[in-house]
Parts: C-alpha cells; sequence; structure tokens
C-alpha cells in the first residue's frame, strides 16, 4: 500500500498545480483563516461558504476581533450557513487564541471547541506546515479506488488511512493535503459518477483498472431520520414579530427563531392569513413543517416582539426557518 500511496503522491501535486480551483481561503494563508474556512465547510458545500467567508473575515479579520465580538453578533454574521454549533465553537477557539496565541502542535490545534481529528489535520498541515492527514469521507472515496481496497468507509478507516499518509507525507504538506481534497471534490466524485480521464491517478489507480470505480468505498449503513412533525407560527402584531430563543437541549438550541410547537391550536393565536408547509432535515431528524402566517390582536405570552429591520440587523434566524421568512419581508 505504502509504495502505491508513494507513487501517487508526485502526479497528484503536478494535478493540482495545474487545476486547482480559485477559493477565497487559499489566498493570506494563517492559522486563523484555516480555522474560520474548515469549521464553516464542516457539512456544508463550498459554494455556499466562499461568499460568507468573505465577508465574515471582513467583519472580524483576527482571532481578537472575533473574540470580542458578542455571541449574538457571531451568529448573526453566521447566519444562512446553518449548524450553528459551529459558530458558537469558533467564537470559544477565538477566545482561546486571543488569550494564549495559535497551538503550534496538532494536540494543541485538536483541543480548540468544534476541532476534530480531520480539522486539526487540515488546520496543522495547510497553515503550520505539519506532517498531519486530514481524512474525511472524499480522501476515503479517492484511496479505497486507488487501492481498490474493499473495507467498510468509517471511522476506523479514517484512522487507517491517515496513519498510511502521514508516512508519504511530502514537504508540500499544504498543497498535499488540498490537493488530496480536490481531487475528491472535483474529480474522483461520488455516485457513481468519476471523471476518470481527468483524474492523475488513471495509470495507478486499481480499481479504474479493474473497471470498478464504482464498486468503492462500501458505505457503512446510516441512521435513518427521525421524522418529527411540528407546527411553526409567524405571529404578526402590527409591525412586529414573535420570536423565541430555543432551550437548551433542543434542537437549534441557543438560536432565535418563530415559536414551534409539536402540538398547538394556531387559531387560538389569531387571524389566519397563510398557511404553507416545508421540510427541514437535520443530521438525524426531519422536520416536516407546517407554517401559519397569524395576525394577532396584541403581543403576548413570553415572546421577543421585533420588527423586521431588527430580525435583518440583529437576529440569525436558522435555515429551517427559510420557507416562512418571506412572510415578514
Amino acid at each position: 500500500m505504502e509504495t502505491l500511496l508513494r507513487d501517487a503522491v508526485l502526479p497528484l501535486l503536478a494535478w493540482f498545480r495545474e487545476n486547482k480551483r480559485d477559493l477565497p481561503w487559499r489566498k493570506n494563508v494563517s492559522p486563523y483563516t484555516v480555522l474560520v474556512s474548515e469549521l464553516m465547510l464542516q457539512q456544508t458545500r463550498v459554494e455556499a461558504v466562499k461568499e460568507r467567508y468573505v465577508a465574515f473575515l471582513s467583519r472580524f479579520p483576527t482571532a481578537e476581533a472575533l473574540a470580542d465580538a458578542s455571541e449574538e453578533e457571531v451568529l448573526k454574521a453566521w447566519e444562512g450557513l446553518g449548524y450553528y454549533s459551529r459558530a458558537r465553537n469558533l467564537h470559544r477557539a477565538a477566545k482561546i487564541v486571543a488569550r494564549e496565541g495559535f497551538p503550534t502542535t496538532w494536540e494543541g490545534v485538536r483541543a480548540l471547541p468544534g476541532v476534530g481529528d480531520y480539522t486539526a489535520g487540515a488546520i496543522c498541515s495547510i497553515a503550520l506546515g505539519l506532517a498531519a492527514p486530514a481524512v474525511d469521507g472524499n480522501v476515503v472515496r479517492i484511496l479505497t479506488r486507488l487501492l481498490a481496497d474493499g473495507r467498510c468507509a468509517d471511522e476506523r478507516a479514517k484512522r487507517e488511512f491517515s496513519a498510511r499518509l502521514k508516512e508519504v507525507y511530502p514537504p508540500e504538506t499544504g498543497a498535499f493535503c488540498e490537493a488530496l481534497m480536490e481531487l475528491g471534490a472535483i474529480v474522483c466524485l461520488p455516485n457513481g459518477a468519476p471523471l476518470c480521464e481527468a483524474c492523475p491517478w488513471r495509470g495507478l489507480c486499481r480499481a479504474h483498472a479493474a473497471g470498478e470505480e464504482t464498486r468503492y468505498p462500501v458505505l457503512a449503513e446510516k441512521r435513518a431520520r427521525r421524522i418529527e412533525e411540528v407546527t411553526v407560527l409567524v405571529l404578526q402584531c402590527g409591525e412586529r414579530y414573535a420570536l423565541v430563543r430555543r432551550e437548551k437541549g433542543e434542537l437549534l438550541a441557543g438560536m432565535y427563531g418563530f415559536p414551534v410547537f409539536k402540538e398547538t391550536d394556531p387559531a387560538a393565536y389569531g387571524e389566519i392569513l397563510e398557511v404553507r408547509k416545508a421540510k427541514f432535515l437535520f443530521t438525524h431528524v426531519e422536520w416536516r413543517m407546517t407554517g401559519y402566517f397569524i395576525r394577532a390582536l396584541r403581543p403576548f405570552g413570553e415572546f421577543l416582539w421585533a420588527t423586521r429591520e431588527e430580525i435583518g440587523a440583529r437576529y440569525a434566524i436558522p435555515s429551517a426557518f427559510r420557507p416562512f421568512r418571506a412572510w415578514i419581508l
């Protein structure tokens, strides 16, 4: 395995130099900017992150600037990216970095809030020049195809491939780390659609030689999402709308959003103006939502009543509620 992996390094680096995408986080690289980009990219598409990354760094150009911001400011700047725990972790990490400086070892980086093995490897390889592999599902896919390795693409495979990659890491640690990511993102695609003719490994790849590219990797069985039927109320009273902060232990904990109920009578809140159905997928839960736009006669309950201008400027409304945002625009 090591011989084939070692033979694959130089072709991959040469391909990356010619074909890498022009992405904003590949400019002015520093440990802080890589931390920001990698946390943003967790479970989020590159296209969705590009503009938000630039805007976020414009507002918080240093760890110190981010550390000095309030949580509400950080969440508002993160709005639309989802998985808001990442924003809170980034905020907490910035406070540590502002106080203690950026860690210089894998262990130190791994200890930052929100940083797992993959993210630590990416930061260390790209920003610190350390031979620290960053192995996610994309990297497992390209390596199982290269090696015609029929193991299950699970956490054990990630650890084993990390150990193998560490043995062949070249001095260009950042370029190699990003090249592995890039190959899986734009050439060695999932779902039976690898672009083998554009691949720098097509002469080395054992799966390609056998005509079995789509056989790999063997995917671990996914846990089925739990389905929850919920009612979302968009309550309007004059020029103000009701928001509620989600409780600890709930989905979207700590976030402001529209009131959500498992069981309630929407007509009890006022005049129903419009009804809309939508769904939203969390990692392990699917919300099947029925949204009601309701005109209330007066503010009531323990809601925060805010104008659309206040909501736009101050409160980060999670993407789950996007189908109902049009009612307050």
